[in-house]
């Protein structure tokens, strides 16, 4: 057997499938407000997306050989950061089935916002001077994305019920960026030794497990009342699995492709995707807004590198 590792990609083609990979994505959470408008529920969503990723991921790796060793010392921390992400799971889908699917990814995607606060208030890295400005800006574009004053509708918006509409949506999606930025943070300091791929294949098994359960002890699964929301609880099962398999492919060999920033195409995809598959539209002013972010995070991102 060769020990030398795949060439890397050309970076055309690199761009090409992490923007196909960031689409995917994307589908998997339009796929999921599908199912919420036909019957399904939160939990339903996650225990499905999580279970079924959980056992994708898992066959690939046992038959590309990748041991499934974790070191008893880690265990616990494991199941901590599993526990946590089934947080970020379960808000992150709250968000979908209240707001558009593009602006509660938006809102997620300030997640690397949150993740350079965190290492520096723990006191491990200062942040770029870029994000002086980058943070500020990032949320001015997502003030302008979210429509929070009601300036991007036809006529006079009260704020008030403005606020009532999106609020639950945004505060879920911002819990799902910080509880992310928390994942992120921890497995960083306690679970960099362990191989990525085992690394998700646990925590999304833990996800499932705690989903499981609590659906089972609360009676709150809900499936989906008609043949269109099996195939969007279905879909978003296949396309997050695809996304997440096809990622553990593709990151080795691409070179200088900067991955992180590329990832920030999920709002825009979604953006697109909601259009045309929820009939999901945004005002002009909100796209700018959307834009604005997406360039300030891709900026904060590429000061790290």
């Amino acid at each position: 057997m060769s020990t030398h590792a795949a060439a890397p990609l050309p970076r055309w083609l690199g761009i090409v499938l992490m923007m196909a990979i960031t689409a995917t994505f994307a589908s998997n959470h339009v796929s999921a407000r599908f199912a919420f408008e036909h019957g399904a529920n939160v939990v339903t969503a996650v225990a499905f997306r999580s279970a079924g990723t959980a056992l994708i991921v898992f066959c690939l790796l046992k038959m590309l050989g990748v041991p499934f060793r974790l070191a008893p010392e880690l265990r616990g921390k494991a199941l901590l950061i599993g526990l946590v992400l089934s947080v970020q799971s379960f808000c992150l889908y709250s968000a979908v089935a209240r707001i558009p699917v593009a602006l509660a990814l938006l809102a997620f995607n300030t997640c690397p916002l949150m993740l350079t606060l965190i290492t520096w208030g723990a006191g491990v890295e200062a942040p770029p001077k870029r994000a002086l400005w980058a943070m500020p800006v990032a949320l001015a574009g997502l003030a302008l994305a979210l429509d929070v004053s009601g300036a991007a509708g036809s006529g006079h918006v009260d704020l008030s019920k403005r606020w009532v509409e999106i609020g639950a949506g945004v505060g879920f999606a911002l819990a799902a960026a910080l509880s992310f930025a928390v994942v992120l943070f921890l497995s960083n300091r306690w679970l960099r030794s362990v191989d990525g791929r085992v690394r998700s294949v646990l925590t999304m098994a833990v996800v499932a497990v705690v989903t499981i359960a609590a659906g089972a002890a609360t009676t709150g699964f809900a499936l989906p009342r008609d043949g269109a929301g099996w195939t969007g609880l279905v879909l978003l099962t296949l396309f997050y699995g695809t996304a997440i398999t096809s990622l553990f492919v593709i990151l080795p060999r691409l070179g200088a492709v900067s991955n992180s920033a590329l990832l920030n195409f999920e709002p825009i995809a979604a953006l697109v995707l909601g259009y045309l598959v929820l009939n999901q539209s945004v005002a002009p002013l909100q796209i700018v807004g959307a834009l604005i972010v997406v360039g300030a995070i891709v900026s904060l991102g590429l000061a790290k590198r």
